[in-house]
């Protein structure tokens, strides 16, 4: 499963990419916001620099809600970099975007995905990766990992190629479940892969270890 963190902070997407595991980077205009990062063109040149930092693919969102508007945003962004995904939500108009720009050679991202109609739809479209939103569906009492397994399981029957990105990542849990129940990507932010290395036992662990050598070494 490949790791994409979710952030528009180059100092976080240099750290998971220093680490080791970075396979990628999202980021939406919320996240750019949070990093004071506004006005297209400003916006644009900071898509260059995550994909300068990543080797792996930068899903940049287009902000166009209509067909033209969102090609016509897709194709500017996609000329940023070879990496760069066009981040399409999923409505009727970007849909038909998505079919657009598989026909033309343009990695997409169909994104706020929450049902497995929908994911049908954006494989039938030809999405290079999917986004349903766990975290979202959780919080209206419905089960995020559930729908990741469903998704998975209809991909896997039908031979849809569209990987399935799960988003909206609250925690380390997330993650190993989103794992297990056939997610090709998470996405999340660099605080919850780093949960992942925490352990109470391996703590206990190395502590003892360090105090066996100390004690042989005094």
């Amino acid at each position: 499963m490949k790791f994409f963190v979710d952030t528009a902070n180059l100092d976080s997407i240099k750290e998971a990419r220093d680490l080791g595991i970075l396979d990628g980077v999202t980021t939406n205009p919320s996240l750019m916001m949070k990093e004071g990062i506004t006005g297209t063109e400003n916006i644009e040149s900071h898509y260059k620099k995550i994909s300068e930092i990543v080797s792996g693919d930068v899903s940049a969102e287009v902000i166009s809600t209509d067909f033209d508007g969102i090609v016509e945003e897709g194709k500017r962004l996609a000329a940023i970099a070879p990496n760069i995904v066009v981040k399409v939500p999923m409505i009727r108009e970007g849909i038909k975007a998505i079919s657009w720009f598989s026909e033309n050679g343009i990695k997409t991202n169909c994104t706020l995905v929450f049902s497995a109609g929908q994911a049908i739809l954006a494989a039938k479209a030809g999405a290079t990766y999917l986004s349903p939103f766990i975290g979202r569906v959780d919080d209206i009492s419905w089960d995020g990992i559930s729908l990741i397994r469903e998704i998975a399981e209809v991909y896997s029957i039908q031979g849809y190629d569209t990987e399935i990105l799960a988003a909206s990542i609250r925690s380390p849990k997330h993650i190993v479940e989103a794992a297990k129940n056939g997610a090709d990507v998470v996405t999340c932010p660099l605080s919850a892969m780093l949960g992942l290395l925490k352990h109470p036992l391996t703590d206990i662990g190395l502590e003892k270890f360090l105090a066996d050598y100390r004690k042989g070494n005094a």
